[in-house]
């Protein structure tokens, strides 16, 4: 079975609309036509009548005794100019229904009847006029306007009928030459109507046309098309959508890809390293005395497979929309207090100055846990990248019913160019890689995602060769707070963020 398309089913059913509609026009307009030209007829008719009666009733001698009339001939000479100026034939009949007096003799030319029937008679007697479209009960041959009234004497006794009588035919030919024209006309209309139609379906149709190609492209991994935007209608701002929702599946597409190729190096190099050192430790290659240290290694490279797992895990629980939080009000100073101190060896390794732990409480609304993770890696990645006796900076600034958190380190700085890549998943600089041996790029955007569900932000300040910044904030908690030293903020004013490497 053929399939309808959309666009013919569109113009299939405006066409039809325009037909029926065409249709319905020409049937009321030829009704009112017809109507308007018998109303015409009628009116013509009952003028004649009118003038005919008067000068029957003036000029017609009529015999009461033997109840019959004297045909005059001036009055029947007037009968016939008056009929054949319009047409018309007008004859007077008795109240028998003999036809004494008419306008036309030659039958052929136009005829008239000899007797009307009596039924005839008796009810334009009872109404004392009379109107008719068709033959007089049998009277005439063809179709006949016949208007009939009757004519009374002196004393007002009805002494016959007066009639004026007009072919119907004209009305045949009127409608014929009525339809010819409104045919004409409407076939003309029509033509017009139906190639704007289509060329209006066309164009409406023609968007979603394209859209279902680019449908059809997307399914096999092609997102590049793109449906051209004009105007701004609803079909324009579907158009601009479809366009948006191309580009996210674009990018989503890209992120998948990269994501696949990420994992599988994350995992590949691990499992590479733990199989080559287990064989070796098997097959005799690596001599015993150097086992404890190559399972070191082993064990190293197994605790970053079960982080790189557990990170993944948490990713995707937080977009599947089912790690559910438990905000608390949580003192967020101390919570950086104590995650410092688990650095504490590798600050004492780089001669690192630690600053700003002297700081009074600040309260946060959050998911305890969570927010624990979060300050751990964000301050883990500073541990990584500062520089040897450099420092690492905490600095808290309540704003707007925020608390800001802050966290400096000194160092290297990054490029404004990987501003838009610090947050991304599995993101690691050419000099994160270098420095940074076990993470797997997942710190950063963990960190952000997490915020993003307690509803707070996270933005860096960098300066390439001298410092890197992370701010986040959190809605702040109200507490009655000791008196406490002037506190100096960390938070600079720039407006352009540069960004830091991921974790």
């Amino acid at each position: 079975m053929k399939r309808k398309t959309l666009f013919s089913k569109y113009f299939n059913s405006s066409a039809i609309t325009i037909l029926v509609s065409i249709a319905f026009l020409g049937v009321i307009f030829i009704s009112f036509a017809s109507n308007s030209f018998q109303q015409d007829k009628y009116e013509i008719l009952s003028n004649n009548l009118a003038q005919a009666k008067a000068l029957t009733t003036y000029r017609m001698i009529y015999n009461e005794r033997t109840d019959t009339f004297l045909v005059t001939t001036d009055l029947e000479d007037y009968y016939k100019v008056m009929g054949e100026s319009t047409y018309t034939t007008i004859y007077l009949s008795d109240l028998q229904g003999n036809v004494v007096l008419s306008s036309e003799k030659d039958e052929d030319k136009n005829p008239f009847p000899k007797t009307i029937p009596i039924e005839i008679i008796k009810a334009i007697r009872e109404k004392g006029r009379f109107r008719e479209t068709g033959k007089l009960s049998g009277a005439f041959k063809f179709e006949q306007y016949t208007v009939a009234e009757t004519v009374t004497n002196k004393d007002g006794r009805v002494t016959g009928i007066l009639f004026a009588s007009t072919s119907a035919v004209a009305l045949t030919t009127f409608i014929i030459d009525m339809v010819k024209m409104f045919m004409i006309s409407a076939l003309l209309v029509m033509v017009f109507i139906l190639i704007m139609a289509y060329m209006v379906t066309k164009n409406m149709v023609r968007p979603l046309q394209e859209m279902l190609e680019a449908t059809h492209r997307f399914a096999t991994g092609d997102f590049t098309m793109r449906v051209p935007v004009s105007g701004d209608d609803e079909v324009a701002m579907l158009c601009a959508s479809f366009n948006a929702m191309a580009s996210s599946l674009a990018t989503l597409e890209q992120t998948r890809r990269s994501f696949t190729a990420n994992v599988s190096h994350e995992l590949k190099t691990p499992m590479t390293t733990i199989g080559g050192f287990i064989d070796g430790i098997l097959d005799g290659t690596i001599p015993p005395e150097k086992e404890n240290y190559y399972l070191k290694i082993v064990s190293s490279e197994i605790q970053r497979l079960s982080r790189l797992v557990r990170s993944m895990l948490n990713i995707s629980k937080i977009e599947a929309g089912e790690l559910k939080i438990t905000p608390t009000s949580v003192d967020i100073t101390d919570i950086i207090i104590r995650t410092t101190l688990l650095f504490e060896n590798r600050l004492e390794e780089k001669n690192i100055e630690v600053r700003g732990l002297d700081s009074p409480k600040f309260y946060v609304s959050a998911d305890a846990d969570l927010i624990h993770q979060v300050v751990y890696n964000l301050i883990e990645n500073a541990v990584k990248f500062v520089n040897e006796d450099g420092y690492l900076e905490f600095g808290f600034v309540q704003k707007n019913n925020k608390t800001y958190v802050s966290v400096r380190n000194s160092g290297s700085g990054i490029t404004p160019e990987e501003i838009t890549r610090v947050f991304d998943r599995f993101y690691k600089s050419d000099k994160s890689r270098s420095l940074d041996k076990n993470g797997v790029g997942l710190g950063l955007y963990i960190v952000k995602t997490i915020l993003n569900v307690h509803g707070g932000e996270i933005f860096i300040r960098s300066e390439v060769n001298n410092y890197t910044e992370f701010v986040f904030a959190l809605p702040s908690v109200q507490q009655q707070k000791p008196k406490r030293k002037k506190q100096t903020e960390n938070l600079s004013e720039q407006n352009t963020l540069p960004e830091i490497n991921k974790l």
